[in-house]
């Protein structure tokens, strides 16, 4: 079974904000984070997928994840891709 690593990014109150998360789905995961479903500091705003990477198993996935959350400068690079 796939997994994977996303980041997300979005635009609020003037602020360039991402967020890191790890799924088997990436589109389901997306729409649960839009309708207000997904993590709690990822409600009430619009995201949009700024980079996602495939692994084999969990556990490379959530060691991924634990280090993108740790890469500011990689994640403020992906956010330049978000319009104003």
């Amino acid at each position: 079974m796939d997994c994977f690593v996303y980041v997300l990014g979005c635009r609020h109150k003037g602020r360039t904000l991402t967020y890191v998360g790890w799924t088997n789905d990436v589109p389901r995961r997306l729409k649960q984070h839009n309708t207000g479903k997904g993590a709690r500091t990822t409600r009430g705003r619009t995201w949009v997928l700024l980079h996602s990477e495939s692994f084999a198993t969990r556990n490379e996935a959530m060691s991924r994840e634990w280090h993108l959350k740790r890469e500011r400068a990689f994640r403020k690079k992906l956010a330049q891709k978000i319009k104003p």
